[in-house]
């Protein structure tokens, strides 16, 4: 096989607070894209500095594993000065994978992304924010118990557990406390949406320029308390049940959603969106990622590719990269994304190999 003549680096940090992306995934799509193009490498990004390196060896592609670097570590997270990997590269001139600056920073402020889908006139639960060190705050909240807590900031289900799920002030207190002084975090808390829980994942296809749509409903085990909460354990062990989606009038409500959802964040190419469903089925807003696990067997987004179109680990990495490529190589991407349910057929790859070459 002729491999193309394109320089990609894989980027993503050390730090597990910092990075999107584990060292597994990273090994796995380093594995895929040698197959595939001349020069692939992986870039450890922990600071500005070593963003400055990453710029210096002008990769075409950057396989984006990460959202910032702090410009005060000792902030971290908390940083108002971040410095953000997308907004960086594009003032470089370096195409990558995945949605900008502007999609990225709503998604990791969860508040500010569900006020945005709200402001579109999407569903999502009634939320309040306690900032750190805040707690009294809770006096003023007019939510109805039982409420979930989760922390503002953070992915992957960190500081999710069974305290979550708080049924009265006392123990909402407590998992505020607890997300302030484990992970320096502000809290969301939302009312409990009990119904049925699905990740979509999106995928937009380099020759049609449609999304993909692809549902999965997710099934937590029963905790200790026989509660069901996709909780950090429970994705790290990759434990959750991920199933179809047959029913269709909930399917095209979660679908439809999902997209808007999408849009409105303004994000681009690929991403994941959480969806819950209130005690009336009616499908709510939970949450976005744009940096999905992308891992063969792992975590949502594979999995929902897999069920819903039969894309495989292999075409579902080469499709996102040359969706970054096409960029770089001026193919329009501002057509009218289009919802279908259509079978995935023919990666992408084939077809795009000539101009790249």
């Amino acid at each position: 096989m002729i491999k193309v003549n394109k320089h990609i680096q894989i980027v993503r940090s050390a730090h597990s607070w910092l990075t999107s992306m584990s060292q597994e995934s990273s090994d796995a799509i380093l594995s895929v894209l040698s197959k595939h193009y001349v020069k692939v490498g992986v870039s450890i990004v922990n600071d500005l500095a070593d963003l400055e390196t990453l710029v210096t060896i002008k990769p075409d592609i950057v396989v984006l594993g990460m959202k910032f670097v702090p410009m005060n570590n000792a902030l971290g997270q908390n940083d108002p000065n971040k410095i953000w990997v997308s907004e960086y590269l594009d003032e470089h001139g370096i195409s990558y994978t995945g949605s900008s600056q502007m999609a990225h920073e709503l998604e990791k402020n969860k508040p500010l992304a569900k006020q945005t889908v709200l402001d579109a006139g999407l569903k999502t639960s009634p939320f309040y924010v306690v900032k750190q060190g805040q707690g009294s705050e809770l006096n003023d909240m007019h939510l109805k118990f039982p409420v979930f807590i989760k922390p503002a900031n953070r992915g992957g289900g960190l500081g999710i557990d069974s305290g979550s799920l708080a049924q009265n002030l006392k123990q909402l207190r407590q998992k505020v406390q607890s997300i302030a002084t484990n992970l320096q975090s502000d809290s969301l808390i939302e009312e409990y949406l009990p119904g049925r829980e699905f990740s979509v994942a999106i995928l937009k296809n380099l020759q049609s320029l449609e999304l993909f749509v692809m549902p999965i409903e997710l099934i937590a085990p029963p905790d200790k308390y026989g509660i069901c909460v996709l909780t950090g354990e429970v994705k790290s062990a990759n434990s959750e049940c991920a199933i179809v989606v047959n029913d269709e009038p909930v399917k095209s409500k979660v679908i439809t959603l999902a997209t808007n959802a999408f849009n409105a964040l303004g994000a681009r190419d690929y991403g994941r969106i959480d969806i819950r469903l209130d005690a009336k089925g009616i499908p709510h807003f939970l949450e976005a990622n744009l940096i999905p696990s992308l891992i063969s067997g792992y975590g949502s987004f594979p999995k929902a590719c897999l069920i819903n179109n039969g894309l495989e680990y292999e075409s579902m990495i080469l499709n996102i990269v040359e969706l970054a490529f096409a960029r770089d190589y001026n193919v329009s991407n501002l057509a009218p994304d289009i919802i279908t349910e259509t079978a995935y057929t023919l990666p992408a790859f084939e077809a795009a190999l000539e101009p790249l070459t």
